[in-house]
């Protein structure tokens, strides 16, 4: 028996990353036609404002903007706003540091796209529409998201979605985007880390 390296071990594996659903140029597609979605359901661009709820509805709302421009060539007025006060669950959860609301429209009368990266539960859609409605009272308020992933606590549904995901609880959805993440990718991962 020589004295060389034991191989009677497995080796131990890394856990699995997340694994990637959709890429820079799936998400691209999904708010181009997320963005024809609005214009048709407004019959127009015009009366139109879309809120972004911190902190990743606020570039998807602006991505939804400059691309209605394009293809409208007119300017949609677009702002975000922050829900963390609004929230229902505040005290359960750690701290967040509050952003500021920017929402230079006057949004009464006005068609108001709330803009979220996930809807989950639908507690941040009604703390949005809360924080909302201290801004004004909207004609119409409509919910465009990029990953509806099922699970609702609230009777909430989205209007315009970038793709349906089904999850389970045990399962953790991450939106990353350029602006906030220096990369475009939606990814889903287990709790805990591994791989979904």
């Amino acid at each position: 028996m020589g004295g060389g390296p034991s191989h009677d071990h497995a080796e131990l594996a890394a856990p699995p990353g997340p694994a990637h659903v959709m890429e820079s140029d799936e998400i691209r597609r999904a708010l181009t036609r997320i963005a024809h979605e609005i214009v048709e359901h407004n019959k127009g661009a015009e009366d139109l404002c879309l809120v972004g709820i911190r902190t990743r509805g606020a570039p998807l709302a602006e991505r939804l903007a400059r691309s209605i421009a394009s293809f409208e060539g007119v300017a949609v007025p677009s702002g975000a706003l922050d829900v963390t006060l609004y929230r229902d669950d505040v005290a359960l959860k750690r701290p967040r540091s509050v952003e500021q609301t920017t929402v230079s429209a006057d949004v009464n009368g006005l068609a108001v796209v709330l803009v979220d990266d996930v809807l989950y539960t639908g507690r941040t859609i009604r703390a949005a529409l809360d924080a909302l409605l201290e801004l004004g009272r909207p004609r119409v308020v409509r919910l465009a998201v990029l990953v509806d992933r099922g699970h609702r606590e609230f009777p909430i549904r989205a209007d315009h979605v970038g793709r349906n995901l089904p999850t389970s609880a045990q399962e953790v959805v991450s939106v990353h985007l350029m602006e906030t993440d220096g990369e475009d990718a939606v990814m889903i991962s287990k709790l805990g880390g591994g791989r979904a």
